[in-house]
């Protein structure tokens, strides 16, 4: 969707540098799939046949992965859109002719987003797209889970902190909040299965719902011994045939007597290091470049969502940065 030149656009194209949100936003806005996302959403979109015409739906969607993307409420959005230059070119806004669509207009956007279960919609069409291009492969599979903190403030209508987060203590520290797991692709780092917990749900007792049934091998982390003997596994006629790469526990190499049986031990984890290390990068993406340390909403549904939309986009800048689909698909022709 193209829009007519202002002059604001000719003289902000005299600018001496590109700015890095400006080029974040080109880069993403080439290489998400809008004719594909926008399909998902038609069926639960309201027509606007009665009271005030709706806003379109590449506009309200290109405006909640901005809110998504900088971590903004409604209302800081809206403002952003008015104060950004790169973020109005991003949303094809023309002020001459149209106004950017109000918070309130944005909530119940993400409202319709969430009840649908939409987050998660995208997120399988995006990995459609990238399997389709040759980005992604199978056969080996990483996971791995990461604490997100909630708010530890009550003051809200019960009064009382979200029920659906819970304690849990990691090295001596304490967090209240839930855990994101995921697992990504061993072969080339995407991100193909998202779920969310409670903070005190073990690593382990997620695993089954994150493994793919035709992967042949699983890597993961310390927090993962044993994963093998587990009955949800043992009693999977797919899954009990994959072999198990899991790390050791911290101080198990100390207690092998120095001499190359130590050296083999090492030079093991090492090797396995290497392959689990790509599950670390679409967590750094969404902690430090979309900023999402902390859950944004009530209940585990709606952060989950969340998380469906933030991995979904951490795959797209991936697939961005390595070239994009085009570049995937004639390596692969």
């Amino acid at each position: 969707m193209g829009r007519q030149l202002t002059y604001s656009d000719f003289e902000y194209s005299n600018r001496k540098r590109q700015t890095k949100r400006e080029a974040f936003l080109e880069q993403m806005n080439a290489v998400i799939p809008w004719a594909a996302l926008i399909a998902l959403i038609v069926p639960f979109y309201p027509s606007g046949g009665r009271g005030r015409p709706t806003k379109g739906i590449e506009t309200m969607l290109r405006m909640y992965l901005l809110q998504d993307w900088f971590n903004l409420s409604g209302e800081m959005t809206e403002d952003s859109i008015y104060d950004s230059y790169a973020m109005r070119s991003f949303m094809n806004i023309n002020f001459l002719e149209e106004q950017a669509p109000d918070a309130t207009t944005l909530l119940k956007f993400r409202h319709l987003i969430e009840e649908h279960k939409l987050g998660e919609a995208m997120f399988n069409e995006v990995n459609r797209e990238l399997e389709a291009a040759g980005c992604m492969w199978h056969g080996g599979t990483i996971v791995d889970a990461t604490i997100i903190e909630s708010t530890k403030s009550t003051k809200n209508r019960s009064g009382e902190r979200d029920p659906e987060m819970h304690q849990t203590k990691k090295g001596n520290q304490w967090y209240h909040g839930m855990k994101g797991h995921i697992c990504v692709d061993a072969g080339t780092g995407y991100v193909h299965t998202v779920t969310a917990t409670a903070a005190n749900v073990s690593d382990i007792d997620e695993t089954v719902n994150l493994i793919r049934e035709d992967d042949e091998v699983l890597y993961g982390d310390a927090a993962y011994v044993g994963v093998d003997k587990r009955d949800e596994i043992i009693d999977n006629p797919d899954l009990s045939l994959q072999r198990i790469k899991v790390s050791g526990r911290r101080g198990k190499n100390r207690d092998i007597p120095e001499g190359y049986a130590k050296q083999i031990e090492m030079a093991r984890e090492y090797l396995k290091s290497k392959v689990r290390c790509k599950v670390k990068h679409p967590f750094h993406i969404i902690k430090d470049k979309f900023g999402y340390r902390k859950t944004v909403y009530r209940g585990l549904a709606k952060n989950l969502n969340r998380l469906h939309m933030l991995f979904m986009s951490a795959n797209l800048l991936m697939c961005a940065q390595s070239g994009g689909f085009e570049a995937h698909a004639q390596l692969w022709a």
